[in-house]
């Protein structure tokens, strides 16, 4: 990365104030001497309209010979017996990327008592399972999980790996990539592999407006994450396929300025990715009503209700509920939007869901772009009637 040099026998009183002016941060102060603070964020207008006094020099490119890393490995998220499924459906992207490298798949699991979980990985088309088993990983504490991490890279050396975005994975990997020195992208909705092993990384930015494209050219191990529901699980086969290695722990491994004295189960709540049908309310369905309504018509269909951000933000639902970039990603069998125009940052949270019926007065809403089933009209009209229609449906069975 380069950086900006002050030619310091060129700034005068007047020059300094202008480039103080010019600066939309505000990193650049003046006190006899002239000064960027870490605020710059290298937009480099000083050095366009500076006149002469900063000068932008680039910096020497870290180079790594990408021959040396080789595999994709996916860290599964292995807590109370059970690999989360965000793990699982990252097996089945490790799959598909690993066909354009030919590159092995690997897995990594860390716990006490996880050898069976670590044999069931192999029916989900991973190479090699990588086990750190021992108790002093029962708990979940960040400098055992870490060492452990950073042990599996050094003597493996993975190409890519890839990150379920879940409360451990989200504390894990940013630790373990800052330790090894390379970046990390998160909440990954798309990856792609280049032959030349390049993991291309693709991500809502700017508040889902644009889709950002992260490439780690000179850096390996490739660190990214990925949420739950994002990409699809892939079916078992009937048969093991790989082998489990089993590696070593050792004391520094163990050791923890974390003591674990008690634990307690919180209360399960409402977990709408888990979801086969929801009913999705929004600003054009939140009165109490037409609530209402949508709880009676989730409750006939077996389902729960969720919601868009608006109706988080005027506190009418809990962000337990919330549908989008800054709440949940679901994939159900069916989701019923109603009122909801379909913003970009919410269609990012559930255009993967099977079947989409979309009902809304306005016929040009965005979420007709994704929804399979498109209604124009009035949601107070139109939801009472399908909820009278299913149960008289109900009645002839």
């Amino acid at each position: 990365m380069g950086s900006l040099i002050i030619k310091n026998e060129l700034v005068t009183a007047e020059s300094a104030a202008a480039l103080i002016k010019i600066c939309p941060f505000g990193a650049i102060s003046y006190d006899g001497s002239l000064k960027i603070s870490s605020g710059c964020k290298m937009c480099k207008l000083c050095v366009k309209r500076g006149g002469g006094v900063v000068e932008y020099v680039e910096g020497e490119e870290r180079s790594v010979d990408k021959s040396l890393w080789r595999g994709i490995c996916v860290y599964a998220d292995c807590r109370d017996g059970n690999i989360h499924r965000v793990s699982l459906e990252l097996c089945g992207k490790a799959k598909e990327l690993a066909r354009v490298t030919g590159h092995p798949i690997y897995a990594l699991v860390i716990g006490c008592g996880v050898e069976a979980q670590a044999e069931k990985l192999l029916h989900f088309g991973v190479d090699k399972v990588f086990v750190y088993d021992d108790e002093a990983f029962k708990d979940f504490r960040i400098e055992p999980y870490t060492a452990a991490f950073c042990d599996f890279i050094e003597k493996e050396k993975p190409s890519s790996i890839l990150v379920g975005a879940t409360d451990l994975g989200r504390q894990l990997a940013p630790r373990v990539a800052a330790r090894c020195r390379s970046g990390l992208t998160a909440d990954c909705t798309v990856l792609e592999m280049k032959e030349n092993t390049d993991l291309v990384q693709i991500r809502p930015a700017f508040g889902g407006n644009i889709m950002a494209q992260i490439v780690s050219t000179n850096t390996r191990p490739q660190f990214c994450t990925a949420r739950y529901k994002v990409f699809s699980e892939p079916s078992p086969t009937e048969k093991a396929c790989g082998e489990i290695a089993r590696m070593t722990v050792t004391e520094d491994m163990r050791r923890s300025g974390v003591t674990v004295l008690s634990k307690m189960q919180k209360p399960r709540d409402i977990d709408i990715a888990e979801a086969d049908i929801i009913v999705a309310v929004g600003r054009g369905a939140s009165s109490e009503t037409m609530r209402g309504y949508a709880a009676e018509l989730a409750e006939l269909l077996g389902g729960v209700v969720a919601c868009s951000r608006p109706l988080v933000e005027t506190n009418i639902y809990d962000a337990k509920h919330q549908i989008g970039l800054s709440g949940r990603t679901v994939k159900p069998k069916l989701i019923i939007c109603i009122g909801i125009s379909g913003a970009v940052q919410f269609a990012a949270g559930m255009k993967s869901s099977d079947r989409i019926v979309a009902i809304n007065t306005d016929k040009s809403a965005p979420i007709f772009d994704v929804a399979h089933f498109c209604v124009v009209g009035d949601a107070n009209e139109i939801v009472p009637a399908l909820i009278e229609k299913i149960k008289e449906a109900r009645e002839n069975v």
